[in-house]
């Protein structure tokens, strides 16, 4: 969307902004929901938009200025003016391409989050364990609900593997760039010899998907009924609760015994296993757009190595934007904002240079 035709974007800004203040908005629950989330996603464009055409008036009122003053130090004086309001309006300018480039279209959806231990055994389960702790902190950070589907555990506390969702407002848009190989660098405890270990996990972001996006044909599903292991007492230990669900014609399987009841965990494998294989379907068209043209940011395919936390040097390095962090322990414990957001940035600009190579 050019930035002149954002005059009718700031009317609908202005109408939602009324709508939301008149007594009877709150009467129907979903749509005012639905008013807020448009009202929130347009404030920094609007924001941005209404800054612009400011600086544009105070740049062509030192102008009328400029041809109406003689004295020679009061000229000086708004030119210099002048020149800084240039620079503003030109950086306000930039800043509005960047909130006008189009979204990933599953940035406001929930998501499906899988973590497995790589190469390096018991450390590699135990790095995997505290990968999911980084997850879920952050996650209790932004409000956000986390979920466990599946767990396979380890006898020293490490984690196999864990499929778990996260259900929030925007949640694929701050965790896509998670997906890949996270590479840990440290002393294990069992080691006696003092010496660094190189261990890895894998990380894959799944946008939660719904019925509608990827309908299941029944006849393409083998569903069986086992017992649940682990934690939970007798109940578990003495029905078949636990589902797993096999795609025929992938040969995708998915597993899920965290719910008490059949049909529980049924429902919750099942959209898992949407979730799957609609990414996919989205890896396939990566590999083929990929092709064609490299991000900066990386496709977040599972063989690429994203990033490395390494404990002697307390130093956690993101390979795709050549970012390096000194602070490791505070991003374990959820600061992951000072990973995610120079991500963000990155992925906009990459955007804005595409968008520039395309526009004719």
């Amino acid at each position: 969307m050019p930035i002149q035709d954002l005059h009718d974007v700031e009317r609908r800004y202005e109408e939602l902004t009324y709508k939301m203040s008149a007594p009877e908005a709150a009467a129907d629950a979903n749509a005012y929901a639905q008013m807020m989330r448009d009202y929130k996603e347009l404030t920094p464009l609007i924001e941005e938009y209404r800054r612009c055409r400011r600086l544009e008036q105070e740049q062509q009122e030192a102008q009328q200025l400029l041809q109406q003053e003689a004295d020679p130090a009061f000229t000086a004086m708004v030119q210099q003016e002048l020149c800084e309001i240039a620079r503003n309006l030109a950086q306000s300018r930039e800043n509005l391409k960047l909130l006008l480039l189009p979204k990933d279209a599953d940035d406001e959806k929930s998501v499906i989050l899988e973590i497995r231990a790589g190469a390096g055994g018991e450390e590699a389960a135990l790095f995997a364990h505290s990968l999911w702790r980084m997850y879920t902190m952050y996650a209790a950070k932004q409000g956000w609900r986390c979920e466990t589907v599946s767990e396979n555990t380890t006898e020293l506390g490490g984690t196999k593997e864990i499929v778990f969702s996260v259900e929030g407002d925007s949640v694929y848009s701050r965790l896509k760039f998670e997906s890949g190989v996270h590479r840990v660098q440290r002393v294990p405890e069992t080691e006696t010899q003092g010496r660094i270990h190189t261990s890895t996990v894998t990380v894959a972001v799944m946008p939660e998907a719904e019925e509608v996006e990827l309908e299941l044909n029944p006849k393409d599903l083998r569903i069986d009924t086992f017992r649940s292991s682990g934690a939970g007492g007798q109940h578990i230990n003495k029905t078949s609760s636990a589902i797993r669900v096999t795609h025929l014609p992938t040969g995708t399987v998915v597993e899920c015994q965290d719910q008490r009841s059949q049909r529980e965990n049924k429902e919750r494998a099942l959209k898992v296993l949407r979730s799957r294989l609609l990414q996919q379907k989205q890896d396939a068209y990566d590999e083929a757009y990929n092709a064609q043209r490299q991000s900066q940011v990386g496709s977040g395919d599972r063989s690429e190595k994203i990033r490395t936390y390494n404990f002697p040097q307390d130093r956690v390095t993101d390979h795709r934007i050549g970012l390096t962090l000194h602070n490791l322990q505070g991003v374990l414990d959820g600061d992951l904002d000072r990973v995610i957001e120079p991500l963000i940035l990155a992925d906009r600009e990459e955007k804005l240079k595409q968008n520039h190579e395309d526009t004719p």
